[in-house]
């Protein structure tokens, strides 16, 4: 993680941060989203069924992909100076593209999209733009811009 002033956030619009390590979807992830979520749908649980449909076995829910950023994240957003904390604030678009077979291993890819000093002057809004690669694919998993909301000591960017 970089650290940085929030001074500089501005001058890091359009940074391609590095790739995300490598990490494996595995089916006890899966089962124990389905459990958390109450989606126990077969071809994210029940791997001999799921055989028998296109993907050849069973796949993540697209949920516990995207959940998954907040782990990546981790190694691609900015460690910005005097931060009291950092929020996950959303998303405004969330696309679905590829499935993601259990076995299989994923990492995120980042782009520093933009960001905006809120009224508060100590709250900044940071855009990522995040698209999560799966090993040996050309179409990544998933594609999204992840807003995250960090509350700093009083600073301003002018």
């Amino acid at each position: 993680m970089k650290k940085i002033t929030p001074e500089q956030l501005k001058t890091l619009i359009g940074h391609q941060c590095d790739a995300t390590p490598w990490f494996e979807i595995n089916q006890a992830q899966v089962n124990d989203f389905a459990d958390c979520t109450l989606d126990h749908q077969f071809i994210h649980v029940d791997p001999e069924k799921a055989a028998q449909t296109p993907f050849g076995g069973t796949i993540a829910h697209g949920m516990l992909s995207l959940s998954l950023i907040a782990h990546f994240a981790k190694s691609f957003t900015f460690d910005v100076e005097g931060t009291e904390i950092g929020i996950n604030y959303g998303f405004n678009k969330v696309r679905f593209l590829t499935p993601v077979n259990v076995g299989a291993r994923i990492r995120a890819h980042a782009i520093f999209k933009a960001v905006e000093q809120k009224s508060n002057s100590n709250e900044f809004l940071m855009t990522y733009s995040v698209s999560v690669e799966i090993e040996g694919s050309e179409t990544p998993a998933l594609a999204a811009d992840w807003l995250v909301l960090i509350i700093t000591r009083p600073v301003s960017l002018g």
